[in-house]
């Protein structure tokens, strides 16, 4: 690690030591290793990694010495995404994972993809409202439905919505969990695609599944799944209302669609706009999350 990302993570552990915050958060895709020379603060303070594209594990970083403890690894999605992009997802992922509590200050260190080296700390405090977290629902979500599989839907739902389909932008929605009142306040619009199919050939971890949803994603409705991760539908008509002015100026009739199925049960769902490429995470009827798309490839 060279001595300016040293400064910046040193830093960002003073920040949290002066906080008495629960968490730092390091975004290491910029980093060309985890070396730390610096000495860090008395008290020691969770490390969380995040990467889009490399491989870490906790015990194996710690065993290599590098004068880091790092308590846990997050996977986020292998695309380009702002900075507030990676702390939202991270934030999001965080907390469904139960990496950290509701009510947690975190200091998260990130900087670009590609730029080799760190260039923002930012402070989020998860018991506020913010620009990072906008509802309160997120630290529920572990309730409805099982991290591992929340973390995969998200992480797909963000690879739609910036690769899109043949280079045409998806528009989508995912509800995950609470299916059997999903299913009784919603009606199939086609035939079902995923019916006869095994449920591990279903089951949202399935290796092959991608490309799948990928061209599903082009059907009208939403996919239906359990909070175990077994698809159990697409092309899904949510019938479930809510009223507009509940929900923030300019979403169109899949975000009411989302907002309405989550006010009348325990699900979650997450839209992907079409028209913007913006992820939307909705609970209780409400959004508690906004990603929006990354910048574009030139």
């Amino acid at each position: 690690m060279n001595p300016e990302n040293s400064f910046m993570l040193k830093m960002a552990f003073t920040v949290a030591e002066k906080l008495k915050a629960d968490a730092v958060v390091l975004y290491a895709d910029p980093l060309e290793d985890l070396n730390f020379p610096l000495k860090l603060p008395r008290r020691k303070i969770p490390l969380i990694l995040l990467s889009r594209k490399k491989k870490f594990e906790a015990e194996q970083v710690n065993a290599e010495n590098t004068g880091l403890h790092i308590t846990s690894v997050i996977s986020l999605p292998r695309i380009q995404m702002t900075r507030v992009s990676i702390i939202k997802v991270a934030t999001t992922l965080a907390l469904s994972g139960d990496f950290i509590k509701p009510g947690n200050i975190v200091v998260f260190v990130v900087g670009p993809h590609d730029g080799g080296f760190l260039d923002l700390i930012h402070i989020v405090d998860t018991s506020k409202e913010s620009e990072i977290i906008t509802g309160r629902g997120l630290s529920k979500i572990s309730e409805t439905v099982k991290p591992e599989i929340f973390q995969a839907v998200l992480n797909l739902a963000v690879e739609l919505a910036d690769k899109g389909r043949e280079g045409k932008p998806i528009g989508t929605i995912f509800v995950l969990g609470d299916h059997e009142k999903v299913l009784q306040l919603s009606k199939q619009m086609i035939i079902n695609p995923f019916k006869g199919y095994e449920e591990d050939e279903r089951h949202i971890l399935h290796s092959g599944l991608k490309e799948t949803i990928r061209e599903f994603s082009a059907l009208d409705g939403a996919f239906v799944l359990t909070d175990e991760g077994t698809i159990l539908t697409a092309g899904r008509y949510l019938g479930a209302a809510i009223e507009e002015s509940n929900l923030p100026r300019g979403l169109g009739s899949r975000h009411l669609a989302a907002a309405g199925i989550t006010s009348l049960t325990k699900a979650i769902a997450i839209a992907i706009s079409e028209s913007s490429g913006d992820v939307r995470i909705f609970k209780n009827g409400k959004v508690v999350m906004h990603i929006e798309k990354g910048p574009t490839k030139k």
